[in-house]
């Protein structure tokens, strides 16, 4: 089965950090408001990084259910996850990089279809209809597949009882990562403080790097972004195998340990390289007062918050 960074049904989270973050976005929708009254059907955007097993679930359904019921803003959650390559393609990708780990199963940058997520924002963004693409992540075994147009949720239709998308919540695990010149990209990877850059060649580090160059697209479109990070992201470890350990218990389903540290192996090189500009904002210096990072500690409770 293909390594995903989905977090189980199981995890148990309390959710300290929407109280945080409503207000943050609610202040930003204000002064979204007052700078775009002239593009009336322009959807205010949120960008939501959470590191793996960090309660990114819960802050994102909370979030949802705040500003759609409490606000009254029709609001829709997309996943980075459902703009996944086709079972397809992503066989084609790893046809065509065979000795690349980083590119053989879906989850690193690059193996998302950034064509389908560009013409996605882009009729949002223009009020249009749009459909919301779905991905099965079981399908051909765990390898994963889009499911048929047929099954995606179409958005902005006239004859829809919703009304027209005023917010939407993206989230996912590498939202927001921008590209590093590819003289950072090989700085870090000599660097003797990595835990798993040195297990892939240059070559391939900086393969996947250039293909993050293709979701600035969707970045810059970010009206305000959420960072959720571990004061050490190592902590995704220990998240992930407590998590799998539960699911055993309780379902008798789960990863083994050893499978379970190869699992998030298979995504900590992203980490080790993109984290940073993260935390040191995706918008600086042009556009400051829009990013909000909340740090969370072992325990997932917030330790401190930040404005970028």
């Amino acid at each position: 089965m293909a390594a995903t960074p989905d977090e189980p049904l199981l995890s148990r989270v309390v959710d300290d950090k929407s109280p945080i973050c409503i207000p943050f976005i609610l202040s930003r929708l204000e002064t979204y408001k007052r700078h775009h009254h002239y593009q009336p059907r322009r959807p205010f955007i949120i960008g939501l990084n959470g590191v793996q097993g960090v309660g990114k679930t819960t802050l994102v359904r909370a979030l949802a259910e705040t500003l759609q019921d409490r606000e009254g803003l029709s609001t829709l959650v997309v996943s980075i996850d459902d703009f996944y390559l086709s079972h397809a393609d992503q066989l084609a990708l790893a046809a065509t990089h065979p000795d690349n780990a980083l590119v053989q199963y879906r989850g690193e940058p690059g193996t998302h279809d950034m064509v389908l997520a560009k013409s996605f924002f882009s009729a949002l963004c223009r009020g249009e209809p749009a459909k919301v693409p779905r991905y099965d992540k079981a399908a051909f075994s765990g390898l994963g597949d889009r499911l048929p147009e047929t099954e995606w949720t179409v958005v902005n239709t006239e004859d829809s009882a919703q009304p027209p998308v005023q917010v939407i919540i993206f989230e996912g695990w590498c939202v927001g990562f921008r590209a590093l010149d590819d003289a950072a990209v090989e700085a870090k990877w000599k660097s003797g403080d990595t835990r798993t850059l040195h297990s892939h060649t240059l070559e391939h580090l900086l393969l996947v790097n250039s293909a993050l160059r293709d979701y600035d697209a969707i970045t810059d479109l970010f009206d305000v972004f959420i960072h959720v990070d571990a004061e050490d992201t190592q902590y995704v470890y220990d998240w992930r195998l407590e998590q799998e350990a539960q699911l055993r218990r309780e379902r008798g389903i789960g990863m083994p340990d050893e499978q379970v540290v190869k699992f998030v192996d298979a995504y900590y090189p992203a980490y080790e390289l993109f984290s940073d500009g993260v935390r040191r904002g995706i918008f600086y210096p042009d556009r400051p007062g829009c990013q909000l990072r909340l740090v969370v500690g072992r325990d997932r409770s917030v330790k401190k918050s930040i404005i970028i």
